[in-house]
């Protein structure tokens, strides 16, 4: 199951803490909140699978 571990205010935002997860070796899916009205001001919900949720959170802390 894919849990969010944090909501980032933008497509930007959301896409440079996936790619620190990403190397941090931590699958990452991005879901932005109301696609259709906002294009990349919108918030997006950033999700890894319930396993890995404590090591994710540890390495979002340190940013």
């Amino acid at each position: 199951m894919w849990t969010v571990v944090y909501i980032a205010p933008n497509k930007k935002e959301a896409t440079r803490i996936q790619n620190i997860l990403t190397k941090e070796g931590i699958l990452v899916k991005l879901r932005e909140l109301s696609p259709s009205h906002c294009g990349h001001n919108c918030s997006v919900e950033i999700l890894v699978p319930e396993a890995e949720v404590d090591e994710a959170l540890e390495i979002i802390n340190t940013i």
